[in-house]
């Protein structure tokens, strides 16, 4: 089964220019019945960006599930076996086939909305290469400086100034941080995190409704 996970944010100057000139940027809607979130794919990881929007131009994702879903963490979805599958499935096997190089990058972290690339284990992926296609969105909690400390101490490594700021006005999960390849976030609809989020669940996470997706290639 494949896991959730990791990293992520350009400078702010990059960002900036991004945000504000849309030849710079490419974004995705992610359409849903809760509601329609819109993501902007960091120029800086472009394997993720561009195996992503490869994969949303030819409909791979359209009807396939968020398949397993945990309220103050995240939501995920991309498992292709997930689009027809019977009510009590275990879902999150599912690939296209292939893995993706980690792309991980000091500037992107797990705060709430973070697009990042689900993948299988450490034990059995060493090199920590994404899936071709699950991914997951975090949703996370807001930390104090306690709790940001304790982090430190635990997984050894420090917050920028930024992060902490992030981490405890928007919240996130950054114990994931480094982990796994962050390649986005939510710019608009990061409400709809909160209420897939609070999806009722059944065995393995798995909403017991059924929620699909369908994502659009907003720009090129």
């Amino acid at each position: 089964m494949i896991f959730f996970a990791s990293i992520g944010v350009l400078s702010a100057q990059t960002a900036d220019s991004q945000r504000t000139n849309p030849s710079a940027a490419t974004y995705v809607k992610i359409e849903t019945s809760y509601g329609d979130m819109v993501v902007w794919l960091y120029a800086d990881t472009p394997l993720h960006r561009d195996n992503f929007l490869k994969l949303a131009e030819e409909g791979f994702y359209d009807s396939l599930l968020f398949h397993r879903v945990i309220k103050d963490f995240m939501i995920q979805g991309g498992d292709p076996e997930s689009r027809h599958a019977e009510p009590g499935k275990i879902l999150g096997g599912g690939s296209p086939g292939y893995t993706i190089p980690a792309e991980f990058r000091a500037s992107h972290f797990h705060k709430k909305g973070a697009l990042a690339a689900a993948r299988q284990g450490d034990e059995v992926n060493p090199l920590k290469a994404s899936s071709g296609s699950q991914f997951y969105i975090v949703q996370g909690n807001v930390l104090d400086e306690r709790m940001l400390q304790m982090f430190e101490q635990r997984y050894g490594r420090s917050f920028t100034a930024e992060q902490r700021r992030t981490y405890m006005t928007i919240g996130g999960t950054p114990h994931l941080d480094g982990e796994y390849t962050v390649f986005g976030e939510v710019i608009d609809g990061l409400e709809v995190i909160d209420k897939i989020a609070a999806a009722e669940c059944g065995r393995y996470d798995r909403p017991k409704k059924d929620i699909r997706m369908k994502i659009t290639v907003l720009n090129r």
